[in-house]
């Protein structure tokens, strides 16, 4: 059955097409600074916002209107599938992530939940291997249940750490039979609410206990995946312990876990936690733990996770400049975790958002591409802090300095000179650059 029979194959035609269904800035065979925009970008589909989501926000009811929601159970969870495949196919996209619970109801007991789990994991086997479509990175949604009101790595109860460490299981299981690239760890209720009932330091014991479990039961079975973690500062707890890049690195290095995971960024969250999103790719691009992007944006009158479509061609800009510095996103890939607005909600919306979204990065990366290939701020970089290059800068930057030889330069009164950042001039080339002058 056809879910999106208004639609075909979306096809690139270029910026002056008129066509809403067609790829303006997105040409995947397009080689950018010596790579095919597909292989730079590896485009996935969130299973959860385009075959889940239903449109209902706190203040109202669903109102999306989707051909699989005439079904239930396992027959809905079927037709989604076919959705998602029907989907990838004619958005010409390579791969898609899911949480467990997406793609497969829960049943009475973890047995039935993980023979309905079995069911549409073999049918999206099929799917994969018929259609050469891939998984990115599949998760386990452990915030959803009730069972999780208190966590579930960081739960007070270890009956419920011990369901969750089996859920975890069974998500490296599946990851494996469907030859997931990545798999992705997401705190969702793993922070807390008031320090008067919390046992901080044993939450974030068990917390790591729970991530070395899984690295050692992924060697046992030979799940060989890029293990990543999703920083997110807040919503649904108020404080999480994965609150952005730099504290999740530093868990990460206090529990000897560092080697074994990398960072899945998500632009939304950064803004959530004061950041661009920029910032926290820099930060892990500087400990090389840049591993895999989540692709959105929120709205800044909002103190929320709206979980937007990328749109802002100064934002994909400045993402993919990161990406190109890092030499890439590896076994990562840029997710379109966004989900269209309340109020479109017809399926060709669907298309139409990751249209606006592929072309935003498209775009992003070629200017980006431009402003190294011209090294616009890597010279201007290199210029201000020239003075760490010589001199007493460069006993600085050797190590060699210490405390009296910079106390013996600085009573020498030599004049110090300053130089202007020049911030708006920088900006002002970037607008250029994206203006194409």
């Amino acid at each position: 059955m056809a879910y999106f029979a208004n639609v075909s194959a979306v096809a690139y035609e270029g910026s002056a097409s008129r066509n809403p269904f067609a790829f303006r800035h997105y040409n995947p065979q397009e080689v950018v600074a010596g790579k095919t925009m597909e292989e730079h970008f590896r485009f996935a589909v969130a299973y959860w916002h385009t075959f889940v989501g239903n449109g209902s926000d706190p203040f109202g009811a669903g109102t999306m209107q989707r051909g699989w929601d005439r079904y239930s159970g396992l027959d809905l969870a079927k037709a989604r599938v076919e959705a998602n495949f029907e989907f990838l196919e004619k958005l010409g996209l390579p791969f898609f992530c899911f949480h467990d619970r997406d793609i497969a109801p829960e049943g009475d007991t973890l047995q039935e939940t993980n023979k309905n789990l079995d069911t549409i994991v073999a049918m999206i086997k099929e799917y994969m291997q018929s259609s050469g479509k891939k998984l990115l990175w599949n998760t386990a949604n452990m915030f959803t249940n009730p069972r999780f009101l208190h966590g579930a790595a960081t739960t007070c109860s270890a009956d419920v750490y011990a369901y969750a460490a089996a859920q975890v299981k069974k998500g490296l299981e599946v990851g494996k039979e469907l030859g997931a690239e990545n798999y992705v760890f997401w705190g969702g209720r793993e922070g807390y609410e008031t320090l008067l009932n919390t046992d901080l330091l044993r939450e974030l014991d068990n917390l790591a206990h729970m991530f070395h479990m899984a690295v050692d039961y992924a060697k046992e079975i030979g799940f060989d995946a890029q293990f990543l973690i999703e920083p997110k500062p807040k919503e649904p707890t108020k404080h999480q312990y994965d609150f952005d890049a730099a504290t999740t690195i530093s868990f990460l290095q206090t529990y000897g876990l560092k080697d074994h995971f990398k960072l899945n960024l998500e632009a939304n969250h950064a803004t959530l936690a004061g950041h661009t999103f920029e910032h926290d790719m820099r930060v892990a691009r500087i400990q090389g733990m840049l591993g895999s992007l989540d692709a959105n944006q929120g709205d800044m009158l909002l103190g929320w996770d709206t979980d937007e479509f990328p749109t802002n061609l100064y934002d994909t800009t400045l993402t993919m400049y990161e990406v190109l510095q890092n030499g890439g996103i590896g076994r990562g890939g840029i997710n379109f975790d966004a989900k269209v607005r309340r109020a479109s909600f017809e399926p060709d919306d669907l298309f139409l958002a990751h249209i606006a979204g592929i072309d935003a990065y498209a775009k992003g990366l070629k200017v980006a591409a431009k402003l190294i290939e011209d090294r616009v701020f890597e010279d201007f970089i290199a210029n201000r802090y020239r003075s760490f290059d010589e001199g007493i800068g460069l006993e600085i930057s050797s190590g060699r300095a210490t405390l009296r030889s910079l106390e013996q330069y600085a009573l020498q009164n030599n004049p110090i000179k300053l130089e202007s950042g020049r911030q708006e001039r920088l900006k002002a080339l970037l607008n250029q650059y994206l203006l194409g002058e």
